[in-house]
């Protein structure tokens, strides 16, 4: 028989460890959102993707970013990744390489023939896509997925929009443009090049089309008034890169050629005008550098080639040999003023890359479709016009023009129509808490500099239009995709199950990360010191 000390002890021994009634706080478990998706207009689960890339299926990271968006050689390309100037790990070392780590795997899948399967029944719906650009692409394959039938109608001779005649192939080479452009066809979506559309009702009930999509990019080039005796040397950006792309021969610009703008079309047109020969390629821009809406990275490759900027200048008049360019300087706000000052500039060719606009005519007659003062169509939150069926995204709609806002809204408006075809609302998902870098641990993380891509040499950059960036082999990419922090979620590092003085966490096996045993936890926060990627927070116990 116990003895009544004994009997104590043991009754004693079974609590010993429970301080659950300690704390004023508990941990919890939590998975925040990586500020790299939060930035991603086409909504991309980077981290997830680069998860798989770091443990090396590379093909499971693509069907991933797949998800979201159908360009991804693309997109590591011409994206300007905003996802990489809010990536965390810049304020420790540098920015994970995103883009180039998405373009390895699209490139990958390209070289490999990867493909994508439908796996929803065929709804028997139909819808029309209007514009064969990034955001009607986009659209189109996830209506395509989401099984319905899909009929794209462009007016052009090619497809791509603004990627193929608007970005000039040593940014994006066309070979990698036809093959994610067939890989979207190839789900069986149907391609109507030279089509032009001017009647959206006639033509949907005609196809027995139940919702259109609308987006067309912004082809019409704005202009300026410069008095000239001779208008044939005033060309337009967007004529000369789409010249580029459908005339028999390259467009003819001289040996001096000067372009108004300051944009990333811009710079662009004068890197082109060096590779068709031109020995001096002048920007004129009336603002500095610093307020240059063109990217720095642009700029910098521009100037290796040897194209010339002059910020803080205007053209004012041109004559038969020369333009008249007046000197600006900036007022106290920042805005550039004349300054009555003139210089003159000879050159065989202007080339004005002052912004474009978008030829809103297919919707202007549409019953309660409203154009803004801005030249852009006014959507509702689910992307549909004020016209029942019709909706609008990409270059039409008031938004950022880029590529991969396109194809966000490309992919948002899909959701949209899909729910409407079948009757139903969509309602997106509610997102996490942000997960910024005070939230992380650091400690942990050693420093592993930003892998850089090769580039071609600057010689071979002036004469021809060979790709100017290469990509990453499979060490490197590798390599990039583990310098990611996995900011805001567990990737069972076992830091809180080593490091708990009070044996309270419980693993629960590979992939299924841990629990809480609040019996043992008496709120040390311990844990949450020790995670690296802020997983884990204190919430304030309910009384």
């Amino acid at each position: 028989m116990k003895t009544p000390f004994a009997i104590t002890l043991d009754v004693g021994s079974s609590l010993l460890n429970k301080t659950g009634s300690w704390r004023n706080e508990r941990p919890v478990y939590l998975d925040r959102l990586p500020p790299c998706n939060h930035a991603c207009p086409a909504g991309e689960n980077i981290q997830q993707w680069l998860y798989y890339a770091e443990e090396g299926d590379y093909n499971r990271a693509w069907q991933e970013i797949m998800r979201n968006n159908p360009l991804p050689a693309i997109m590591g390309r011409a994206c300007y990744h905003p996802c990489e100037s809010s990536c965390n790990r810049a304020q420790l070392d540098s920015a994970i390489n995103i883009h180039a780590v998405e373009r390895f795997l699209g490139d990958q899948a390209i070289r490999e023939g990867w493909r994508i399967e439908i796996t929803q029944a065929a709804t028997g719906k139909k819808a029309l896509v209007v514009g064969a650009g990034p955001s009607g692409l986009a659209a189109a394959y996830h209506l395509a997925l989401a099984g319905h039938q899909v009929t794209i109608h462009e007016a052009g001779p090619l497809a791509g929009g603004m990627m193929r005649f608007g970005i000039p192939k040593y940014r994006l080479p066309r070979d990698i443009v036809e093959a994610e452009i067939q890989r979207i066809l190839d789900l069986g979506v149907d391609m109507q090049l030279n089509t032009r559309v001017n009647d959206i009702p006639a033509v949907m009930n005609e196809g027995g089309y139940d919702a259109c999509f609308v987006a067309i990019g912004a082809h019409l080039a704005k202009r300026v008034n410069i008095p000239t005796p001779d208008a044939g040397r005033i060309l337009d950006a967007v004529s000369v890169l789409r010249g580029m792309e459908t005339d028999a021969e390259p467009p003819r610009l001289g040996r001096r050629v000067v372009v108004y703008g300051g944009g990333n079309t811009a710079v662009d047109v004068a890197r082109t005008a060096k590779r068709l020969g031109a020995d001096e390629a002048v920007i004129v821009y009336r603002r500095t550098r610093e307020q240059m809406p063109a990217h720095d990275f642009e700029i910098d490759e521009a100037l290796e080639e040897g194209v010339v900027v002059n910020w803080l200048r205007t053209i004012t008049a041109a004559d038969e040999e020369s333009f008249t360019i007046e000197k600006m300087e900036l007022d106290d706000d920042g805005w550039p003023q004349p300054t009555g000052e003139f210089e003159t500039i000879k050159a065989d060719t202007l080339v004005l890359a002052l912004g474009q606009n978008v030829d809103t005519s297919i919707l202007e007659n549409l019953p309660g479709v409203t154009i803004d003062r801005s030249g852009v169509v006014e959507v509702g939150p689910d992307m549909m016009t004020g016209y029942r069926g019709v909706f609008a995204g990409g270059d039409m709609v008031p938004a950022e023009r880029t590529i991969t806002v396109a194809v966000g809204h490309g992919k948002k408006a899909a959701r949209h129509i899909d729910a409407y075809l079948r009757g139903k609302t969509y309602t997106a998902p509610p997102k996490h808490e942000l997960a910024g870098f005070d939230l992380l641990n650091s400690w942990y993380y050693s420093d592993a500099e930003q892998t850089v891509q090769p580039m071609l040499d600057e010689i071979r950059r002036q004469t021809t239009f060979e790709e100017v960036l290469g990509g990453l082999d499979e060490t490197n990419a590798l390599f990039e995709a583990r310098r990611c922090l996995s900011c805001g979620n567990c990737f069972e590092c076992d830091n809180c199950y080593g490091v708990c003085p009070d044996n309270a966490i419980t693993k629960l096996g590979p992939g299924k990360r841990f629990e809480f045993k609040y019996d043992y936890c008496k709120g040390c926060g311990l844990c949450v010191a020790e995670c690296p990627c802020g997983a884990i927070k204190m919430i304030a116990e309910e009384i």
